[in-house]
């Protein structure tokens, strides 16, 4: 309807317009010629008395932002479709910036400094080194390494030869790492020299070459590995003649997200869809070609691996990056090297604000910050304390095609969708079952879209062979079938679930609420309450259990709660601390622990728990056993009231 009377005021106006340059008649009557005034004032007449002030109003607020990002899209979609027309690849775009900028910086990491000459040359040696030992376009390597420089040098080096890097984040042991090797088909693996033990934990089933990267000279401790660095000393630095057989569609990457079934998925990366999450970004902040970014984030994930290190490679940006994220070193490094933008999770944003002030947190540079999961309460408190003139909070996941963002830095808001113009980006929110998380459907079977005001579940459809809007889904095509709703807006139309309850307001901002399903997000990683059930109840000796996300005062995202029936007090929590600890990444780890004598079951023999997550862990309310996992003392506590209130006022160091 607002789109409808968006139309009629245009094309109203326009009429009056030309009426104003010519005499025209209307059955045999002469219309006298209006002045511009006089033609606003009729047309604002008529359609604010057909109702139409509303809409008006909308278009007052709302037409500016979305004028400005209607015309920095276009130049996303340029970019892409040239990209596209001319077959670029992102080895191609990077040697060419390597071909205007050879001495320029590149990565900054550690107070080393790596240029566009010599990443290019390293990542060439790393290309011509696995064509010598047989890998051929589109077979895959996993990569599993700490943060640095030559991280972003393999990757970049087997992308020239069309081997697909799967770039596995470091903090996975066992089952979840060797599922990660095995679901992108890895033929081999390159790890840091500093997670050998990690890696050879899984080699007795995946039984895969591993080259390591940092020895230096020295000989691999892991049996039966090979020196990375000793190999690329004796392989040719010139670029691989590979690079010109690569298309703009072929997989880039794997990167790997958790989602909603289970362990780690291999989302595929194409090089057209790296290229739009970097130049969306870019494009939509209005970044230049000389940025200083600030980049702590591991860059085995999207926002560091992809959107940022894209600044560097398609951009010609600098990058500073590091190890390990470190609170008290982030505005005292983003001073020290210059930098003009930075990253952030919504983690990392309470984390600087719980540090103490120090003249840095004002004497930097930087003059936006982009990164997803800043928490609204903290949002103006964030910008006055360092003096942030801008937070661009963008939405979207990995493999996702339903993303956004919030170019103007509204407070609390993960992005806009135009309101006026409602179907130029067609992403939807819609209402959901809130038991069974599926879709609700109206008399014709289709999805219910929610009102302002209303929690739905974001969803954004697919179109095939559109730079944007394809989905691409992931190694593993189960996992893809679950992730494509159907019968959206239409029959036979097919959307992409993001898994994310939002909620939109009136002028089409929106703001992410919660996600859906059995995943939560605790320390700005994805955890799937699945995959946690299945160790905990291995490790409390098969009993029922569930798990899910619980929200915690003053902390962003849910913190993990595990519930396990033990009517017989059989349980040892030293025991159960050391096998979840053993099986799953901290950030996985249940916080809290509930003791259940019974739980109840549905017909189909599932476990239910939407009552459970809803009590939370309050001991005045829940008459069970309930823990707390105490990380200074390394075990299990039980969960008082006074170390409840605790928590509650944000005191217990979470």
């Amino acid at each position: 309807m607002v789109m409808w009377r968006t139309a009629a005021i245009i094309g109203v106006t326009s009429a009056l317009w030309a009426a104003g340059k010519q005499e025209l008649s209307i059955g045999g009557i002469l219309l006298p010629k209006l002045s511009c005034l006089q033609f606003l004032s009729v047309a604002a007449g008529i359609y604010i008395t057909t109702g139409g002030y509303y809409t008006l109003w909308l278009a007052y607020k709302t037409l500016p932002r979305d004028l400005v990002a209607g015309f920095r899209y276009l130049k996303v979609r340029l970019k892409l479709n040239w990209a596209l027309y001319c077959n670029h690849t992102v080895p191609k775009l990077f040697m060419e910036n390597v071909r205007r900028n050879p001495n320029k910086v590149a990565l900054i990491f550690e107070g080393q400094k790596w240029t566009f000459a010599q990443i290019d040359e390293y990542s060439n040696r790393v290309g011509n080194f696995l064509v010598e030992r047989g890998y051929k376009h589109g077979d895959t390597v996993a990569l599993f390494m700490y943060n640095r420089p030559e991280y972003v040098c393999v990757w970049l080096g087997c992308a020239k030869v069309g081997v697909v890097p799967a770039l596995i984040n470091f903090n996975l042991r066992q089952l979840p790492l060797m599922h990660s090797v095995q679901v992108a088909d890895s033929k081999a693996i390159i790890c840091g020299e500093d997670l050998q033990e990690a890696t050879g934990g899984i080699l007795d089933k995946v039984n895969l070459p591993v080259y390591v990267s940092g020895c230096d000279k020295a000989s691999p401790s892991l049996k039966g590995a090979e020196n990375l660095d000793s190999l690329l000393c004796t392989s040719s630095p010139t670029p691989p003649p590979q690079i010109d057989s690569l298309s703009a569609k072929d997989k880039l990457i794997y990167i790997y997200t958790s989602g909603t079934t289970g362990l780690p998925k291999a989302a595929i990366i194409k090089h057209y869809r790296y290229m739009f999450f970097s130049s969306g970004v870019h494009y939509m902040i209005a970044l230049g070609d000389d940025e200083v970014l600030y980049n702590p984030l591991p860059l085995y994930h999207s926002a560091g691996g992809m959107v940022g290190i894209g600044q560097v490679l398609l951009f010609n940006n600098t990058a500073v990056i590091r190890q390990k994220f470190s609170a008290s070193q982030y505005w005292v490094e983003a001073k020290k090297y210059d930098c003009t933008v930075a990253q952030y999770v919504g983690e990392i944003c309470r984390y600087l604000l719980k540090t103490p002030e120090k003249p840095e947190d004002k004497q930097h540079k930087v003059r936006v910050m982009f990164g997803n999961g800043v928490r609204p309460q903290i949002w103006t408190q964030f910008t006055s304390r360092f003096n942030m003139p801008c937070i661009a909070e963008f939405y979207g996941a990995t493999e996702s095609i339903s993303n956004i963002m919030n170019i103007e830095g509204k407070p609390g808001a993960c992005g806009f969708v135009s309101v006026l113009f409602r179907h130029a980006y067609p992403a939807y929110l819609i209402k959901i079952d809130e038991e069974t998380g599926e879709p609700l459907r109206d008399k014709n079977g289709l999805c219910i879209l929610c009102k302002p005001g209303e929690a739905g579940e974001f969803v954004a459809l697919i179109r095939k062979n559109h730079p944007i809007l394809d989905f691409h889904g992931y190694a593993d095509k189960k996992a893809t079938e679950k992730k494509v709703a159907k019968d959206i807006m239409k029959k036979g139309d097919m959307a992409f679930r993001s898994s994310d309850i939002l909620i939109m307001d009136e002028l089409g901002y929106l703001y992410f609420k919660d996600r859906t399903g059995d995943t939560f997000r605790w320390r700005g990683e994805n955890v799937s309450s699945t995959e946690v059930e299945g160790v905990v109840s291995k490790v409390a000796g098969n009993k029922d259990a569930v798990v899910y996300g619980v929200e915690v005062p003053g902390a962003e995202g849910r913190a993990g709660m595990a519930a396990v029936v033990d009517p017989e007090g059989e349980l040892n929590l030293q025991s159960f601390k050391e096998g979840i600890k053993e099986a799953l990444p901290t950030y996985a780890c249940p916080l809290f622990l509930r003791v259940l004598q019974e739980i109840d079951v549905t017909g189909t023999f599932k476990l239910k728990k939407l009552s459970l997550q809803k009590e939370g862990f309050n001991p005045t309310i829940i008459k069970d056993k309930l823990y707390f996992f105490d990380a200074k003392l390394g075990k299990y506590v039980e969960l008082t009231v006074e170390l409840f209130n605790k928590i509650d006022r944000g005191q217990a160091g979470l």
